[in-house]
This record gives structure tokens, sequence and C-alpha cells, in this order.
């Protein structure tokens, strides 16, 4: 086996070897060791946000004359290195760590401040001539970095969010549309309701989704509202007004996010309720996933036992034991879906509850539940769509077959000849085994015609006005 050339690095606490070929250091090695908890990694876009940030903190204190220049271009052609993708493998700190994310912090001050090094010609750990903490986190905190940099991140993946769901919507409105004639039983406690059409079921969870998808959109604009600048407990420490406008002012322009600085930096540095709101809406957005995941299971049921009012596409056999056997698998792994984002909003919700005085030590796990929910969202929505949704088909024939011998039908007989012989038709329907309409003919209660125009699908279906 291959020895691993090392060096030595010394942070407060004292001297431990580091790889040599690595970009962190001393604080991230010990972070390593003392947290092997998880074994996962932050989610890249949060990696990615705090590159920004660390950016446009050495740009304004350059600006302000605080950073060396020389130093100060080497950081942030480090940063811009980190933004583009690069060093990725260098971020190793377990996303359950010390509190409030320390260090994941000092990784990316460690990765940073050594590229730096690189960059103008010296060696990694040559921290007496561009050091973590003194360059790449002049007039920075953990605790307004790691916030700022979450909602950064969530603004960016968010927008993969929307329009994976968007494209969704437009899916089912497009199966609205082709379904618009296609009468089928409705249910209610999963007993015979009034019919309505294919066309409507997949009309209405378009709508819920528009619906959900709109409660995440005004949640995230809430997380525009920055708190960089405060520093360790939102009184701006070692900063001032000018370097906290220059920092905003650069963020703006490296993300093309509409930023500004809370009016209040205790209360974003303190509080996590903008995080919790956002998963809140994502929670809720879930729910009416797994419920058009259910019911998309219990509509294509069978194919011979069940339901199966519609087709869905055959993607992979269904059985190590029974030949032929094809699942709903799309449907399924959506509501599995679901209840991880569930899941994880009751992690985040405990999480923001748990700050103390002038910080929330938990923000780690609201950041990896956070992103992950999101994560985990917008993929899946991308193969719902592409793999289930697009390639649904009516089964028809079924779906006219229900709707003719349901007795749900017999509500449109209410107003004709009353509740209490509609409903003595349709005890008798079904103790004889007729159909509703025969037991209404042969009882004389109404003439052919007029019940023919009645239980008509289109008057069966049609909504008012």
């Amino acid at each position: 086996m291959k020895k691993v050339k090392m060096r030595l690095e010394k942070d407060s606490l004292g001297i431990k070897p580091v790889p040599a070929a690595a970009y962190y250091g001393v604080e991230t090695v010990r972070a390593v060791e003392n947290f092997p908890i998880s074994g996962e990694r932050f989610h890249g876009d949060f990696i990615w946000a705090l590159a920004p940030v660390k950016k446009a903190c050495a740009q304004a204190n350059m600006t302000l004359r605080r950073l060396d220049p020389r130093k100060g271009r080497a950081i942030v052609r480090a940063c811009d290195e980190v933004i583009s993708g690069k060093f990725r493998q260098e971020f190793v700190t377990d996303v359950l760590q010390s509190g409030a994310g320390v260090s994941a912090h000092m990784n990316m001050n460690e990765v940073i401040a050594n590229r730096a090094l690189e960059i103008l010609g010296k060696k990694k750990g040559d921290h007496g001539f561009l050091h973590s903490h003194d360059h790449v986190n002049m007039g920075q905190s953990t605790n307004d970095v790691i916030p700022t940099a979450l909602r950064l991140s969530v603004l960016r993946i968010s927008a993969e969010f929307w329009k994976e769901s968007a494209a969704l919507e437009k899916s089912l409105l497009k199966k609205a549309r082709e379904f618009r004639d296609v009468v089928k039983a409705g249910r209610t406690h999963l007993q015979d309701a009034a019919p309505v059409t294919l066309g409507q079921v997949f009309g209405g969870w378009a709508h819920q989704l528009q619906k959900a998808r709109g409660r995440v959109v005004l949640m995230t604009a809430g997380l525009l509202e920055l708190g960089i600048g405060g520093s360790a407990v939102g009184t701006g420490l070692n900063t001032s007004l000018r370097y906290r406008a220059r920092v905003i002012a650069n963020l703006r322009k490296i993300t093309g996010f509409r930023l500004k600085s809370s009016p209040d930096l205790f209360s974003v540095m303190q509080n996590d309720a903008d995080f919790a709101a956002v998963s809140g809406a994502l929670r809720d957005y879930a729910l009416s996933l797994v419920q058009i995941a259910n019911d998309l299971r219990l509509l294509s049921s069978g194919p011979n036992t069940g339901f199966g009012e519609i087709f869905l596409p055959a993607l992979q056999p269904g059985s190590s034991i029974m030949p032929g056997k094809v699942n709903p698998v799309m449907p399924e792994v959506a509501a599995q879906v679901g209840y991880q984002v569930i899941g994880n909003d009751v992690s985040i919700a405990f999480a923001a509850a748990s700050g103390e005085c002038e910080l929330n030590v938990m923000r780690p796990v609201i950041i990896h539940n956070l992103m992950q929910s999101f994560e985990i969202l917008k993929n899946c929505l991308s193969v719902f769509r592409t793999k289930c949704v697009d390639g649904i088909k009516a089964n028809r024939e079924k779906c006219r077959h229900y709707a003719e011998n349901s007795f749900g039908i017999a509500a449109a007989l209410n107003p004709h000849i009353g509740y209490s012989r509609a409903a003595e038709c349709v005890k008798e329907a079904s103790r004889t085994g007729k159909t509703l309409r025969r037991v209404v003919l042969e009882k004389g209660l109404m003439s052919e015609k007029a019940l023919r125009k009645i239980l008509s699908p289109g008057n069966l279906t049609q909504s008012p006005g």
C-alpha cells in the first residue's frame, strides 16, 4: 500500500498531519476525525453557495483597502474555481457536525486559502503568508456566512424545482384535455359516487400542484434578505456599514439574485423560521404529490381485479416470483419521496425551534434536510413526468362501464323523483342485479327520454357556470 505523503499544519489546539495533496487543512482534518456520523456530505449547491459569499467579502475588503489586492485577487480566483465546480472532492466534512456549521465553513476557508497560496506561487499550508482566518475569513463569522450560504443555495436549487413542477403541471393539463370526454365513476369513501371525467381528475391534480408550487415560491422569496455583515452576533463586529453594502452588491452581481440586507441582522442570525417556512411549503407540496401518486396506483390497479381505468407505462418486471406482473413503480417512488420530504420537515422544524440567544447551532441538520427535500423532489418530478404521466392511457371501455353501473348516478335523480325514491331504486338494483336505469323505468318513475337526458354523461359531469 502506497504511503500517503503528509504535511504538518498548526491550529490553536496544536499540530496535526494533513495529506500533502489536500487543499483542506488542519481544522477540516479534526472535523473528519470527530464526526464520522452519516457518511454524507453537503449538497453541491450549498458548497457552491459558500464560494460566492467568500468572493463577495474578499472584493469588499479590497475595495475598502483592508485586504492586500494581490492576496485578494488570488482569493477571488480560488473562489471562482470553486464556483465553477472545481475541488468538490475537497469538501469532506460530514453533514452532521459541529454546531452552526463551523466545520463546513472552515473546510471552505482552508480550500480557498490553500488554492490562493498555490496561485501566488506558495506552498499549501504557508499560512504565515495567507491565512484562512485572517484573510479568507476577514470580517466574517460562521454565524453570518452559513445562513447566507443556505439562503443562496435554496434560491438556486428552488429554481430547478419550480421548472420541474411547472413541466409536470403542463403534462397533467395536457392529459386533462386528452381525457376531457372520458366519463368515469366518481368515488368517495372508496364507494360509488357521482361521475366525473378523467380530464377533470387530471386537471384538479394540475391545479393542486400549481397552488402548492406558488406557496413554495412565496416562502422562498423571504430568503432574499441576508444577514451577512452581522459577524458573530449581529452587531457587525470588525465590519462596517460600507462593508455590508459592498458585500450585498457584490453578491447580487455574482448570483443574479435580487438580494438585500435584512433591516435587522439580529433576527436573521438568531431565527431560522424562514427556512422552516420553505420546508413547510415543500411539505404541503409533498402531500399533494402523495395523494396524486396513490390515486394513480388505485386507478391503474389490476389489470383484472382492480379499477383498471388507466394504463401506466410498463417500466420493469414487478415480481421475482409472479411472471408477467408489472407494478406502478413511478407512483410508488413518488409517494416515498413525499414521505421523506414530510419527515425532513419534522427534523427542520425541531432544529429551527432549537436556537438559543444569538445563534441556532442546529443549522447543519436544517441545511442537509432542506437541500435533500429540494433535490429528491425535483429529481422525482422529472422522472414521474417523463416515465409515467406523459405515457398514461385511458381505459375508455372500463371507465364507461363503471360510470354506467355506478349507483352514484342516483344523485342526479333527486330533483325529479326525490331522495327517498332514488334510494329505494338503488336498493332494488343492488338486490336484483338490475341496472339503476332499468329499475327506474320499470317503476314508471320517469320516461326513457327524460331518464336518458338526466343521466347523460354531459349532464352528469358538467360543472356549474
